[in-house]
């Protein structure tokens, strides 16, 4: 699952995003090898510690972050948010959290990417695009395969800033501008 829908009203969408399934298999799998070399081995005491903290930090490092989503009508501000627990540990509760904060209607279009993930294939993710030429990916991970939830998404978030109408209503301006009336057309005698 790419994002979660959290609360959803008519100016209000918060969207959730929290490490997967494979992910918690990989800080599990690493994790135990490091408790399986210190329950094992006969080393010291200090270096049975070793183990398991050094395989518990390459295992959190790995750990995908909790990314949110807040689109906010009222406020007239889209909040994106990550949590990274491997950059919490290491700076001791003073850092871990980055958020970044834009005008909902700086927003010109929400697309689908695809990216290239290394030794999986190819990964999808939705990217924002402002109207100062800025793009920023809603999330900072790529979901492997499920390019129709991450379609979804995009869908949802162009519904909610009502994107779509705004294209529509610009395509009749311009093809009114273009489109020559019946007076302009000249007329055919014979």
């Amino acid at each position: 699952m790419y994002m979660l829908v959290e609360n959803r009203t008519s100016s209000y969408l918060h969207l959730k995003r929290s490490p997967g399934i494979r992910s918690w298999s990989l800080f599990v799998g690493i994790a135990s090898i490091g408790l399986a070399a210190a329950y094992y081995s006969a080393d010291s005491l200090a270096w049975k510690l070793f183990y398991v903290a050094g395989c518990f930090f390459v295992a959190a490092q790995n750990l995908e972050q909790w990314e949110e989503a807040v689109f906010d009508k009222n406020k007239g501000t889209v909040c994106l948010k990550t949590f990274n627990l491997y950059k919490k540990i290491l700076t001791f509760s003073k850092g871990g959290h980055e958020q970044v904060v834009a005008a909902l209607n700086e927003i010109r279009d929400v697309n689908v990417e695809e990216e290239t993930v290394r030794y999986f294939g190819k990964g999808y993710v939705v990217v924002l695009r402002f109207g100062t030429g800025f793009s920023h990916p809603l999330t900072q991970s790529a979901v492997l395969g499920c390019r129709s939830d991450v379609e979804a998404i995009a869908k949802l978030i162009s519904s909610f800033l009502e994107l779509d109408r705004a294209e529509s209503q610009q395509d009749l301006s311009q093809s009114s501008e273009t489109e020559p009336s019946d007076a302009d057309e000249p007329q055919d005698t014979y």
